[in-house]
């Protein structure tokens, strides 16, 4: 049930959906209607129309005149999409995060790492996918670059659902984790060309995985 907090009623019931609908709750093709959603979220229809109009704006749902509305969420098109704008972003940011990188965060990184390292011979996904977010975070914060941190984040929010599923491969595991490895030590050597190049190659290799995990 929704709890009215600071922010408004609307808000609440937008990201409750969001969430189910980016982590994988509320799958393709399933239908939300105004009363469904009241009662199962005790909100009464106004909010819950205006959270369903910005998740059709966000393009995550399909309004069907006089059906309600019809779950989209993220194509494989999207993801494509998606995963082509963050091999250039990303690659961007480590090369920025070579050059400006606080000892703190490359503290953070290389805990991250070494954790990741000990998680994966334990084959446990859900921590697993906690230390890839707080790898990949760390990095856009270390670029100093607060529009790319923002892009990023929202960019990495998008696809959990799609990066949860990935993380179940134990070889892509693997590679994931000695990527992130490679990509630590050329930015802790301040060698930006080096970061750049070899975090592109790693989201790159995580969409040819995510890809064929999905076909």
């Amino acid at each position: 049930m929704i709890r009215q907090s600071s922010t408004s009623l609307e808000e609440e019931v937008y990201l409750r959906l969001e969430e189910e609908i980016l982590g994988g709750v509320l799958k393709k093709g399933d239908s939300l209607t105004e009363n469904s959603l009241s009662e199962r979220l005790g909100a009464s229809r106004t909010p819950i129309r205006g959270a369903l109009h910005r998740l059709a704006e966000e393009g995550l749902i399909e309004l069907v005149p006089n059906k309600g509305a019809v779950v989209i969420g993220v194509t494989a098109d999207d993801l494509m999409d998606i995963y082509a704008i963050r091999m250039r972003l990303e690659g961007l940011a480590s090369a920025q995060a070579a050059k400006k990188i606080s000892n703190e965060d490359k503290k953070i990184l290389c805990e991250a790492v070494e954790l990741s390292e000990f998680y994966v011979g334990k084959r446990d996904p859900e921590r697993l996918k906690e230390l890839d977010s707080q790898f990949h975070n760390t990095i856009y914060r270390a670029s100093g670059n607060r529009l790319l941190y923002k892009t990023l984040s929202e960019l990495h929010r998008s696809i959990r659902g799609y990066r949860k599923l990935s993380l179940t491969v134990t070889d892509r595991l693997k590679a994931s984790v000695t990527e992130h490895r490679a990509i630590y030590e050329a930015i802790a050597a301040g060698d930006a060309e080096a970061a750049d190049r070899l975090t592109s190659g790693h989201v790159a290799a995580a969409l040819e995985n995510l890809l064929s995990t999905i076909k």
